[in-house]
Order: C-alpha cells, then sequence, then structure tokens
C-alpha cells in the first residue's frame, strides 16, 4: 500500500495536470496565437508525446486502484470499500472512454490532416479534442475531490 498511494496520485496528477496545461496555459497563449499551419502540427507534437504519458497514467492508475481496492476492501473487494471509491473508479473509467475515443477517433485524424496540410479537417479534429479535453478535465478534477475527501464523507 504504500507504493500504490503515491504511484496512484502521481499518475493522476500527470493526466490530469497535464490536461489543465493544455487547456488552461497552451491553448489561450502559445498555440492560440499560430496560424493553423503552425498550430496543428504543434499540437499534433504536443499530443503524440503527451498521450504516452496518459496511457502509462491509466495503466498506472488501474494496476494502483485495483491494488489498493483489494487491500482496502480485503475478501470484499470493491464491497468492502466506500462510496467514494465507487464514484472515483465510475468517473475514472468514463475518462478513460472518452480518453480512448480521443486518441483513437480525433487525434488519428488530426495526425493525418497534419500529414496531408488539410487545415480544415485539422481544426474540426481539434476542436473535438478540445471539447473532449475540457470534458475530461473536469471530470478529472471532480475525481480527485472525491479521491481526497470522500474517506471524510458522512457514513449514511
Amino acid at each position: 500500500m504504500s507504493f500504490a498511494i503515491p504511484l496512484h496520485l502521481l499518475a493522476a496528477v500527470i493526466w490530469v495536470g497535464g490536461m489543465f496545461f493544455a487547456y488552461m496555459v497552451l491553448r489561450p497563449t502559445a498555440a492560440g496565437l499560430l496560424p493553423p499551419e503552425q498550430r496543428l502540427p504543434l499540437w499534433s507534437e504536443v499530443f503524440k508525446l503527451f498521450f504516452v504519458w496518459v496511457w502509462i497514467a491509466i495503466i498506472t492508475l488501474l494496476i494502483t486502484g485495483f491494488w489498493m481496492i483489494h487491500l482496502l476492501g480485503g475478501m470484499g473487494g470493491v464491497d468492502g470499500v466506500g462510496v467514494h471509491v465507487h464514484i472515483m473508479l465510475l468517473t475514472g473509467i468514463f475518462m478513460m472512454l472518452i480518453f480512448m475515443h480521443v486518441f483513437f477517433n480525433p487525434f488519428k485524424k488530426l495526425k493525418w490532416a497534419v500529414a496531408e496540410h488539410d487545415w480544415i479537417t485539422g481544426r474540426n479534429a481539434l476542436t473535438q479534442i478540445r471539447k473532449l479535453v475540457l470534458l475530461n478535465l473536469l471530470l478529472g478534477l471532480v475525481t480527485i475531490v472525491i479521491g481526497a475527501s470522500g474517506r471524510y464523507w458522512p457514513v449514511v
């Protein structure tokens, strides 16, 4: 357990923090000021590297999360943990599914559009990614709050 909690937290911080930086800092400043011929290749390269870290974070979150459920829940597993863990698991799974959709659909289109210099298709793909990253960012922030405060909720 002593290594599972820090790894779990680090994975969440890397994923959610990366989305926060991309959405709140990179998008409205440097990337937002560039013309499509520069902006779209920049985002494609940023996502290519960031998404490797997201995959590592997802694997780490799943392994450490289920490991902690097994340890904390004892023989009851998921039945032996608090409701906040169930909510965290549910929101985490939604986040993972949203990410996989981004990775296998609009990100794939963005990479193709950049390679073909199709700036309209690239812009559309990036717009879809931006909306889904915002959704995932909000879910991630809520999940972090639930994870950090859930054990202090009153038992109903």
